[in-house]
């Protein structure tokens, strides 16, 4: 009868396991629908500066000031504006020549061997 009885309550523990697992489930839904109303509001309250905002940059810019820590200044020529930017969103820009010019200088890091006559 033991064995029985073990088992009926092993039966019992598993129930109560699965069940808090489903009300944690369903509590951990309900937060992400809080929190993702409250992100909803929050952006609809949020006024976007289309001033500031740089979605694709063309031509090349001026670098006005280089800050610690990758922060660069920059201008356009066309714009007396002058932003911020992190150096790592940075190309360098190489001009015109280099899509004109075929031939590339090669700089050899090492003296080649010398020729034994």
């Amino acid at each position: 009868m033991g064995f029985e009885k073990a088992g009926a309550e092993r039966k019992l523990q598993l129930q109560e396991k699965e069940c808090l697992r489903l009300e944690a489930y369903e509590n951990s839904r309900l937060y992400k629908e809080k929190v993702r109303a409250v992100h909803d509001k929050n952006i609809k309250r949020l006024r976007l500066m289309p001033g500031k905002l740089r979605s694709r940059w063309e031509g090349p810019y001026r670098v006005e000031k280089v800050k610690p820590y990758g922060i660069f200044h920059l201008s356009h020529p066309s714009n007396p504006g002058v932003f911020k930017v992190n150096g790592h969103r940075l190309k360098l820009y190489h001009g015109e020549q280099m899509k004109d010019n075929k031939e590339l200088e090669i700089f050899l890091l090492e003296d080649p061997p010398a020729k034994e006559d």
